[in-house]
Order: C-alpha cells, then sequence, then structure tokens
C-alpha cells in the first residue's frame, strides 16, 4: 500500500518497550499477522538495554480491533513489556522542507546543552524527526536529523551557540550525497601531525625561537605568508640535507590520524593533503599513510646542503584553495562533495571553498570563519560530522584484522 493510499485509512500505532531480549520484533509481528494487517511504518530503539518498538499498521477487518488489542497485551504481558495502541488515521505527518543533519560533539554533552540545542532548533522553525549517538567516546557525538527550516541559517545559529554551550556542531544538508564518495583534504602542519615542520628544521639549525615567532604571526594572520615563509627558510641556509631524514622520523601525527585517513580509504574516499610546509615530509606522509594527494613547497637542496630557498610556485592561502579544487577535478569528485580541514589563517580560502570547511583546534578567526569547528585533540572526530559511527569504524578494524 503505498503512502498516497493509506493518508486517510484507519491505523494503529502499536508501542512495545521493556527489558530487550532476541525474538521481541519477530514475535510482535508474528502476533500482528494473525489480523492480516499491514505495515505502514517501524521505529525501533534500544538503550541501556530497554526497547521501544513501534509500528504503525493498517486496522484490522471490522470487529477485530478489540481482539487484536487484547492479543498483543496479552503477548506482551507474556514477554514481561508494556504495550500501547492508539487509534488514528493515516500515516506519519510530512515531513517540512529544509533537511539537514546537526552533529554535536561534547565532552561530556550535558542536559543543560542538549536542552539549549534543542530549543534553538525549534525557535528557527525546524522540527527534530530522529536523534541517534554516533559515538560515546572519545567523545560524544550525537545527530539530529530535523526537517521544516533551510541549512545555512539553521547552521549560523547553532554554530554561534556552540562556542557558549562548549561543544562542536557541524550542520549540512541531508541527501543522498552524505554517503557518497567524497574527497578529504587536510591541512598538514598542527592538523595532519602535531608539529610545525619548519621549527622541527630550525631546532637542528639552532634558530627555532626566531622561526616560532614568525609563524605564529603568520598564522594569526598579522603576516603575509609567501613573505614570512621566505623569511623562516633563509634562516635555515647552510643546514646538511641530512637533517631531512631526521625531521621525518620526529614529526608525530595527531591523535586518530592514521583512523580518520585508514576509515576513509575503505569506505572509497579519496584523501589528500595541501601544506605551506616541505615535499620533503608531504612526500613521506603519503606513502606512510597511502594518501591520494599531496602538495607542498619544497627546499632547494644544493650540493648536499638547504640554500635557504624554496623552488617552484608557493603553496599560500590562496594556493590551497586551487590545489583543492585541482584535486577535486582529478577525483572527479564535485566541489560541494569536499572537506577540508585546517587550523590556521592560510587555510581559510580552502575551509571555504569545500562543501564542508573544518576547523581542528583553530585559531579564533579561523574558527569564526569555517563551516564548524573540532576542537578536541582527536582528529578521527571529524568521521562523525560525516555520519560514521564509532561502531563503523571498529567493525572495519576487526575485518582489517580477519
Amino acid at each position: 500500500m503505498s503512502a498516497s493510499q493509506t493518508s486517510d485509512v484507519p491505523t494503529l500505532l502499536v508501542k512495545i518497550f521493556g527489558k530487550d531480549r532476541p525474538g521481541i520484533t519477530a514475535g510482535l509481528f508474528d502476533t500482528l499477522a494473525a489480523y492480516s494487517v499491514d505495515v505502514v511504518d517501524i521505529e525501533q530503539v534500544v538503550t541501556r538495554g530497554r526497547i521501544v518498538l513501534c509500528a504503525l499498521v493498517t486496522e484490522p477487518s471490522q470487529g477485530l480491533e478489540g481482539n487484536l488489542r487484547a492479543t498483543v497485551h496479552s503477548w506482551a504481558e507474556s514477554m514481561k513489556l508494556q504495550a500501547e495502541i492508539i487509534s488514528g488515521i493515516g500515516d506519519n505527518r510530512p515531513r517540512g522542507l529544509g533537511r539537514s543533519l546537526v552533529t554535536v560533539l561534547g565532552h561530556p554533552l550535558t542536559a543543560e546543552t542538549a536542552a539549549a540545542i534543542a530549543a534553538r532548533i525549534t525557535r528557527s522553525g525546524a522540527n527534530i524527526d530522529r536523534v541517534f549517538r554516533l559515538a560515546k567516546y572519545p567523545v560524544t557525538a550525537v545527530e539530529f536529523a530535523v526537517s521544516g527550516t533551510e541549512t545555512e541559517p539553521l547552521r549560523t545559529a547553532l554554530v554561534t551557540d556552540a562556542a557558549k554551550l562548549g561543544v562542536d556542531i557541524a550542520v549540512v544538508a541531508a541527501g543522498l550525497h552524505r554517503r557518497a564518495q567524497r574527497l578529504v583534504i587536510m591541512d598538514v602542519d598542527s592538523t595532519l601531525i602535531q608539529d610545525e615542520v619548519i621549527e622541527l628544521f630550525a631546532a637542528h639549525a639552532g634558530c627555532q625561537d626566531k622561526v616560532a615567532e614568525v609563524t605564529e604571526a603568520a598564522m594569526r594572520g598579522e603576516l603575509d605568508f609567501e613573505q614570512s615563509l621566505h623569511a623562516r627558510v633563509r634562516l635555515l641556509a647552510g643546514l646538511d640535507a641530512s637533517v631531512v631524514d631526521k625531521v621525518r622520523s620526529e614529526v608525530r601525527l595527531t591523535p586518530g590520524a592514521r583512523t580518520l585517513v585508514r576509515t576513509l580509504k575503505r569506505l572509497g574516499y579519496q584523501v589528500g593533503v595541501v601544506s605551506g610546509g616541505f615535499t620533503q615530509v608531504t612526500d613521506d606522509l603519503k606513502e606512510r599513510l597511502a594518501l591520494d594527494f599531496a602538495h607542498a613547497n619544497t627546499l632547494e637542496i644544493v650540493d648536499g646542503k638547504l640554500t635557504g630557498r624554496v623552488t617552484g610556485e608557493i603553496v599560500d592561502r590562496a594556493g590551497k584553495a586551487r590545489l583543492l579544487r585541482r584535486f577535486a577535478a582529478e577525483a572527479g569528485v564535485p566541489l560541494s562533495q569536499t572537506v577540508a580541514i585546517g587550523d590556521g589563517a592560510n587555510d581559510l580560502d580552502m575551509l571555504n571553498a569545500a562543501g564542508l570547511g573544518v576547523a581542528f583546534n583553530a585559531k579564533p578567526v579561523v574558527r569564526q570563519a569555517a563551516h564548524t569547528a573540532v576542537n578536541f585533540p582527536f582528529l578521527d572526530t571529524v568521521l562523525y560530522l560525516l555520519g560514521i559511527t564509532r561502531e563503523e569504524v571498529e567493525a572495519a578494524d576487526i575485518l582489517d584484522l580477519n
């Protein structure tokens, strides 16, 4: 029976709740089958061992509704469950236009915060259709399916509230594209890795403090990136090229980085990095993590020594956005299906060009401008913003071990 055919026919909402155990769902529908009803909708939730099972079915033949009610209640009692049956007309009311998915990351996620988010969604004119937990560690991640308002104004309202509430909130349009093939492009320094690569080189050259001062000013957007890059690289002039291998060994991946990349690759995503750092490190990361794309600046080496110069076109703020577009074209992925992750001011153009821009433990100016922010030290929390559950991540890990 189609949705149009059930719009004005009598229906019964059968609700079952109690302690979960195998066989409850089959038992309910075996009981209902004796009355030749059609199933219009089913919803089941299990929380801490307690089940709530709802079945919306057509009303049985005339004169049999009383028998159906008595039989369902008798079956529920035999299973030590409770039953409630509500008469009505037709199916669920249609969901409103404008459908979004609101992902909330909290550590912890308090009742006060959940109330504030739900209230803000309601004030926006939207309705919460479903709520689903994506993960319970290392953060609590919950997804709200929302309808009745457009995504952009909802995102603006909720992201503004996120900082005050002490949680991270991402709002994306719902639809088939959520699980379509996507391209994820990351910054490297302080995003994919915990370090600033030029500072690792500077430590070997004995000029770490001077380089760090320029780096911080550039990341805050106070200095032109290209000028600051040249100024910092000049300080490395004369350094022996053998230091490249030492720096590679010192690079520390961000917690969750391997899990993020591995999971995305298993799901068929393409993954890459763009960096204002150096190919001497990004090429190694590309090989280690089996990345699809990598692009960065290149330190010039002559006669086994760093010259204090870089070669080729500089990868700056605008260059990162150009590379995102180029990689998307090469991957055959629409720009709307891209995800960019970064932490600094030179990532802003890339974050804004992507379908979803994620500021990862970012500077304030970046958090304010990006689509969403993640302020937890685990890079794999980005998976939850894409609707990937912790259970899916762990199941894929088990498959790999087998």
